[in-house]
């Protein structure tokens, strides 16, 4: 058990003193800040988080992460067409495709799909 804190304190001084060690030797400089700040929509990450935000962008993700996750979810209706009946298949099938398609007809009726104002 002793020995095991001692490992433990031994890696952790250790991982320390490489952390310091790479912050005293590194070489950033003014210059370089702007290279180190995250990127965002082309939003400066300094700046007030409070602006407005094109809401055709969100809508726009929002659909993209619903159809992504409903083509991953297309992927066991392909594996049960040969476990299954057929039938069951095909109604499984209808029924999901119907769905997306009463998706896809609210966003348009919704002009979520329009990108010009």
């Amino acid at each position: 058990m002793i020995l095991m804190m001692f490992i433990l304190i031994l890696i952790m001084m250790i991982s320390n003193i490489i952390m310091f060690l790479s912050i005293i030797l590194s070489k950033k400089s003014m210059k370089d800040r702007e290279k180190c700040s995250p990127f965002e929509c082309g939003f400066d990450p300094k700046s007030s988080a409070r602006i407005p935000f094109s809401m055709h962008f969100f809508l726009i993700t929002i659909i993209f992460l619903i159809f992504d996750v409903e083509i991953a979810l297309i992927f066991p209706i392909i594996y049960l067409f040969k476990t299954v009946n057929f039938f069951i298949w095909m109604k499984t099938s209808f029924f999901f495709i119907i769905i997306l398609l009463l998706g896809v007809y609210h966003e348009w009726s919704q002009n979520m799909l329009i990108w010009t104002n």
